[in-house]
């Protein structure tokens, strides 16, 4: 990191401790958190030790003194003691001892430490953070001694409630994206004028921006504009314009279409403000099925469709362009999306409405058309193959045995989260072979399920299907099965295949 001119953080001892260290010493004062995320104490509940304990000093400045005599020190260090953990008292006294003492071990060791702190913890549980236990964690360090990062500045920033951080350094974080998930998703109007407001902002202590997703690879768009404002001192004067731009420099050649359709993409799936813009792809296509499925959207989807035929208008042009035919595809694979869940509107009013052969047509189209036609388009591009998602995960094993582990784990991620769908579709993808073997078979039984209901006259009953549908999760988790780790099939063609097959009527023009 270093040689590329980059601050390396190391990691600080924020108080937590494993179980068996009362083994070691049998006087220390330890107490277990509450659980986190769905999981039990098997695999949460992290055990914090007492700030006031002689032996918290002691493992914080010598966890920190063997890694710099390890890596040496740029003196920053990150700790988070209550990161989506609640803690033992909402007492003032008790939050700014158990700040000052992570403090205290750093400086211990290193008396030009600055703690990077994230600033998550105030923004996550805002009804424990009042101004009071604000207050208590920021006034605990020396003020210049903490940088704070505001990690979700973009859609609820915390240094508009906590007066710039009680006058501690900040930086104006965007998030933008949660698990990773594919899906065309920005807020580029409040991420272009936030860094702009937050400098503004009275007595503001902003000393920079950053990024700070939870998985990158999706909407390079977003990440373009983000850094580029990190060089401009004000924000981009005509984002139409810039975004017109933006398309030019990707494929190397200014075309009327596709600065066109990305025009329609920044006003349609980039222009997302207010309570929607979470950063989570919450489609039907991705979500285990239900007859409550949310499919509003903060856009018009006639703006993604005619988008998408536009990139295919300039396709004759850009075949043998990647950034194009990555754009076409990441696009298509939205268009899918939305029909999914048109379709599934569809499926659902006729089983409301009783109608069984509107139900089969709607559900066959869905389950046995859209998805593998999906799941054939993403296999044409080595960064949607669920096959190069799990090697990458052996790859990096040491025996078969640690690579089975590994795999496993990686498909625990993409669905389940847990033993027991702790956190559901979580960190949902859209691959190939993920489509055709675990959305696929899900949506397959849910209509199935559907069918028998009104063909048996029985009513449809969520938590028998949720029972039967962990079945076959848990199969796609357990399951052994290698997929193609090289592309199959040419993007273009397929897109257009599916265009010409599924684009709704009211798309103007033609191709």
């Amino acid at each position: 990191m270093r040689s590329f001119g980059m601050i390396p953080v190391l990691p600080a001892f924020a108080g937590h401790v494993p179980k068996a260290i009362t083994r070691v010493f049998p006087q220390a004062n330890v107490t277990q958190l509450g659980s986190w995320g769905h999981f039990n104490c098997s695999y949460s509940c992290s055990f914090l030790l007492a700030p006031e304990d002689t032996v918290f000093s002691l493992i914080g400045s010598l966890f920190l003194w063997e890694l710099i005599k390890e890596f040496g020190t740029d003196h920053i260090y990150g700790a988070d003691t209550f990161n989506e953990m609640q803690p033992l008292s909402s007492e003032p006294s008790y939050l700014t001892a158990a700040t000052a003492a992570v403090y205290e071990a750093m400086i211990t060791v290193d008396p030009d430490a600055v703690w990077l702190l994230q600033g998550w913890l105030f923004q996550h549980q805002p009804e424990f953070w009042g101004l009071p236990q604000v207050k208590a964690v920021l006034g605990a360090v020396p003020q210049g001694r903490l940088l704070v990062l505001d990690l979700f500045a973009e859609n609820q920033p915390v240094y508009t409630r906590t007066a710039s951080f009680q006058g501690q350094p900040f930086i104006w974080c965007m998030l933008h994206n949660f698990g990773g998930n594919h899906g065309l998703f920005g807020a580029l109007e409040a991420v272009n004028q936030g860094p702009k407001a937050a400098h503004l902002f009275p007595n503001s202590t902003m000393v920079g921006t950053g990024i700070a997703p939870e998985g990158i690879g999706q909407n390079e768009v977003v990440y373009a504009l983000m850094a580029e404002l990190g060089w401009r001192k004000e924000p981009v004067p005509d984002l139409a314009a810039w975004v017109s731009n933006f398309a030019a420099r990707r494929y190397g050649v200014s075309q009327r279409e596709t600065e066109a359709a990305w025009r329609l993409l920044l006003r349609s799936v980039y222009n997302c403000s207010g309570e929607a813009c979470r950063g989570h792809n919450h489609s039907p296509l991705v979500k285990r099925p239900s007859l409550q499925m949310n499919t509003t959207v903060w856009y018009n989807r006639s703006d993604v469709f005619e988008a998408w035929r536009l990139l295919l208008i300039a396709a004759s042009n850009l075949t043998t362009n990647p950034a194009f035919r990555y754009d076409l595809l990441d696009v298509t694979r939205q268009a899918v999306q939305e029909l999914v869940s048109l379709y599934y509107e569809e499926a659902r009013t006729a089983y409301m409405n009783k109608e069984l052969i509107s139900l089969l047509r709607a559900g066959g189209i869905l389950v046995y058309e859209l998805l593998p036609a999906l799941d054939q388009v993403l296999a044409s591009d080595s960064r949607f193959l669920l096959g190069s998602w799990l090697e990458q995960a052996r790859g990096v094993a040491v025996s078969e045995a640690e690579a089975h582990l590994y795999e496993q784990n990686s498909r625990f991620q993409l669905t389940l989260w847990g033993p027991e769908g702790n956190i559901l579709d979580y960190a949902n993808k859209q691959l190939s072979g993920l489509v055709a073997d675990y959305y696929k078979p899900r949506w397959g039984l849910f209509l199935q399920t559907l069918v028998d209901s009104l063909a048996q006259g029985v009513p449809f009953q969520q938590h028998q299907f949720d029972e039967k549908v962990f079945q076959v999760e848990q199969a796609f988790v357990l399951s052994k099965k290698r997929y193609p780790i090289y592309p199959q099939g040419d993007t273009v063609d397929l897109a257009r295949k599916i265009f010409l097959k599924y684009s709704p009527r009211g798309v103007a023009g033609s191709l």
